[in-house]
């Protein structure tokens, strides 16, 4: 803890020469609190008065009831009172006309930089984090209640109007058995890893009827009499998600659920279609007014529209953004039943690879009324094409006519969904919420913004159009070299911080990981060694040697370098993986079928390595 104080107080007492102001009072103040509250204020208290900052700079003036917990003289927080002022009149606490770009991103900075750092959080919070976890369960169920009538008309005739094209070449796709499925790289509730999932024998009845077991799980039907060992399972006896936490912010874990193997299997079969469905190609998106406007729409790997919209609402005002609590969990799977109403296959499949139960921790096994947790790898394009869904639906309400695709045409370049990240224009923002809290969800009003011009999504924050977006500290500050992920991630910061112009706190840290690493070389951004990144990188100065080979220059510092675990995989397992094998080119690893599955551990290792590529 020693050492992430004195991080603190180095970037406070740069953050304050950029602010022409004093940070020694902030850094008594936060000396005294740690000694008092222990790592809780930094990674607790403090972010919740970043989070009050943001949400004064979108109001445009200090709440009263705002900032509790910190002392106040006239309208401002004493703490941080030097920053505040060049933001917020010190008397009136309005916001200045002219507020200070620098005092914004330094106190967001200050404040929100151990907001998520990797910690266990204690087991009084996991267990809290379990019951909102049965209690989102409970709301979904409620909500579902009031899914009828003209409610569920409303919403099958819109997500009709925007999806019918795409779902039904995949629903020709299920029908036609065309699917590939796959094996993704994380847990899962069965336990199998790597190269094992290539063996598994459990299928259940419910994908047997719609993706049979003799078309997944064998190369071909040459080996039909494996089907003998296959375990079909009934609905009854299935295997449920096992439901954990993972760390997210000292206040709260992350709860995601490890799906059985067989699921996530069947899952990753039909991602891959219902994405290509959505995307369109260059073509169809000139001549179909539907993939145009969902490839705009929606955005599943790339972040940077919602980023540059994100932008553009802070320097114009015309859009919002809106974040929701609990995103993943409060999707209803009836919801999804009504996005798939008129498209039975693909119906019957996504239903098929869903799993009905949960094993919560201190709540045993429970049925599930969500369509998915994080986990499921259909959970984040089935939520984004949900809340795509209602937000029309809350356009719709304000506009006070129904949507047609003229209508909806026009609203291409101004609605953009990327998970539960939402941007909508600000003048339908009111009629949105409203729709988004009839269908059970709740927006996050701490992290939604629609009346200043802060706004934020998908990692960054922008202030009237100038970028604020600050460096997380992701984890603790390692003690030894064999602290590895520690390490790694104490580079990643000094780099970052490097970049967004921290030069003073990244000689400090400099300092830092020389305690723990021999050697720290000046690299590029690409170089594979752990080193320093610079403007002023020339990889003509500093070379140790030339690679005899390749003829380039080479640096001595420390690589990255991790193993596979051993797990052999032959005979008709190996067969699968060679005919599962998506994309035209050969394996990156040249001993998958002897090493496979994510390494129990990294190591950094001390070589010769190009300082860049």
């Amino acid at each position: 803890m020693k050492s992430l104080m004195m991080l603190w107080i180095e970037i406070a007492n740069e953050s304050a020469i950029r602010c022409h102001t004093s940070a020694t009072l902030d850094i008594k103040t936060v000396q005294c609190r740690v000694k008092h509250e222990g790592l809780s204020f930094l990674t607790i208290s403090l972010p919740s008065f970043g989070n009050d900052f943001q949400k004064s700079l979108d109001q445009g003036y200090v709440d009263p009831y705002l900032f509790l917990g910190f002392k106040r003289r006239a309208c401002l927080p004493v703490f941080l009172q030097g920053f505040m002022g060049h933001v917020f009149d010190r008397d009136s606490g309005r916001l200045l006309n002219e507020p200070s770009i620098d005092a914004i991103q330094s106190i967001r900075q200050i404040t929100l930089m151990f907001g998520k750092i990797a910690l266990p959080c204690t087991p009084r919070r996991t267990r809290k984090a379990m019951d909102a976890f049965i209690k989102c369960e409970h709301d979904v169920r409620r909500s579902d209640t009031s899914f009828n009538g003209a409610l569920e008309r409303d919403f099958r005739r819109i997500s009709s109007l925007l999806y019918a094209r795409a779902f039904t070449k995949v629903d020709r796709k299920v029908y036609y058995g065309e699917l590939v499925p796959s094996h993704g790289p994380g847990s899962t509730a069965d336990s199998l890893r790597g190269n094992g999932k290539f063996r598994q024998k459990t299928w259940t009845r419910r994908l047997e009827e719609i993706l049979p077991s003799g078309e997944f799980l064998l190369p071909n039907f040459r080996y039909y009499r494996e089907l003998e060992a296959v375990d079909i399972v009934e609905p009854g006896q299935e295997k449920p998600v096992k439901v954990t936490p993972v760390p997210k912010t000292l206040k709260t874990p992350r709860i995601i659920a490890i799906e059985p193997t067989c699921m996530q299997y069947a899952q990753q079969a039909l991602l891959p279609e219902i994405l290509g469905a959505l995307a369109g190609t260059p073509k169809s998106r000139k001549t179909h007014w539907q993939d145009d406007f969902l490839h705009c729409a929606l955005g599943f790997e790339d972040q940077t529209p919602n980023q540059r919209m994100a932008q553009e609402g802070s320097l114009t005002g015309s859009l919002a953004t809106l974040d929701l609590s609990e995103a993943s969990d409060r999707v209803s799977n009836q919801h999804v039943r009504a996005l798939l109403v008129n498209h039975p296959h693909l119906h019957r499949a996504v239903d098929a690879s869903r799993s009905r139960k949960a094993e919560v921790r201190g709540h045993g096994v429970i049925r599930l009324s969500k369509f998915a947790s994080m986990g499921s790898a259909l959970c984040f394009p089935f939520e984004a094409m949900t809340f795509l869904v209602i937000c029309l639906l809350g356009i719709e309400d304000a506009l006070n006519t129904p949507l047609n695709p003229k209508l909806i045409k026009k609203l291409r370049s101004q609605v953009r969904i990327y998970g539960d990240d939402i941007i909508v224009p600000v003048e339908y923002v009111d009629a949105v919420v409203q729709r988004l809290h009839t269908f059970g969800y709740v927006v996050n009003s701490g992290k939604s913004f629609w009346t200043g011009r802060f706004r934020e999504s998908c990692g960054k924050e922008y202030y009237a159009g100038e970028d604020v977006s600050i460096v997380k500290v992701r984890r603790t500050l390692p003690a030894t070299k064999q602290h590895v992920p520690d390490v790694i991630s104490l580079v990643s910061l000094r780099n970052q911080l490097y970049f967004a112009g921290y030069w003073r706190t990244c000689k400090w840290l400099d300092e830092e990981v020389r305690r723990v690493l021999k050697y720290f070389p000046v690299v590029a951004s690409t170089s594979p060694v752990l080193g320093r990144h610079s403007f002023l990188y020339n990889p003509n100065r500093n070379i140790e040697r030339m690679d005899e080979n390749l003829h380039r220059p080479l640096v001595k510092g420390y690589v990255v370098s991790s193993v596979s675990p051993s797990d052999k995989l032959d005979d008709i397992g190996a067969l699968l993986k060679f005919f599962l094998k998506r994309g035209g080119l050969p394996s990156v690893d040249e001993k998958h079928l002897e090493r496979a599955g994510r390494p129990y551990a990294v190591d950094i290792k001390l070589r010769k390595g190009a300082p860049s590529f």
